[in-house]
């Protein structure tokens, strides 16, 4: 009888188990679909998405502007607009293209903050620009973020002569960002604690 019931116990665990190793597969192949889906219906990027962190970033973007003049361009938590407006300026890019966004305080939520505006705008590809030593994590959450919204994503690398961040930057930030898919909650309070943005030298 114990035997009978330590086996009834091993299958209903076995299953929990199964359960829960196929879930983290199943979130991902959904990603990659819809991002299929989104490349599919939209192959060509219908806005500019700069990810903050240097003014070299904002000069890039408005002479890549200048050369995509049918998209309006998102700067998330960049130079304040008393520097970058000046630069967009120069470039002869309307006011009207451009969108100052100051809500982000890390790279999550940099994507976090903007999903539902692009969402609501309609748009399911953008153009992906940051420094390229940064650009693997920012790959990364724009996967599990954006992907999971139906929002497919062309990276930009700006050149810099610095490394890469290590993997654990994007490791860190990609379980937030799974945590964020599953709770609504970025953890960006968890900064005070794993600044890894702070780690990163800025442009």
């Amino acid at each position: 009888m114990i035997r009978s019931r330590l086996r009834q116990n091993l299958k209903k665990y076995r299953f929990i188990y199964l359960v829960l190793t196929a879930l983290p597969s199943l979130l991902l192949s959904s990603i990659f679909i819809r991002l299929a889906i989104a490349s599919y219906q939209a192959p060509l990027p219908q806005a500019i998405l700069t990810l903050g962190g240097s003014p070299l970033r904002t000069k890039f973007t408005a002479q890549f502007a200048q050369r995509h003049p049918a998209l309006d361009v998102w700067v998330s938590s960049g130079s304040p607009p008393k520097e970058a407006r000046p630069i967009f300026r120069a470039a002869e890019i309307s006011a009207k293209r451009v969108h100052l966004d100051y809500q982000a305080v890390d790279t999550l939520t940099n994507f976090t903050s903007l999903v539902d505006d692009f969402q609501r705008l309609g748009v399911r590809h953008v153009y992906l620009i940051t420094s390229d030593f940064h650009m693997r994590r920012a790959k990364a959450i724009a996967t599990l973020v954006f992907g999971s919204q139906g929002i497919a994503f062309t990276p930009i690398a700006i050149p810099t002569d610095q490394p890469p961040e290590p993997w654990l930057f994007a490791l860190l930030d990609s379980g937030r960002a799974l945590l964020w898919l599953s709770t609504g909650y970025t953890g960006a309070s968890l900064n005070a604690y794993f600044s890894y943005d702070q780690l990163s030298n800025s442009l």
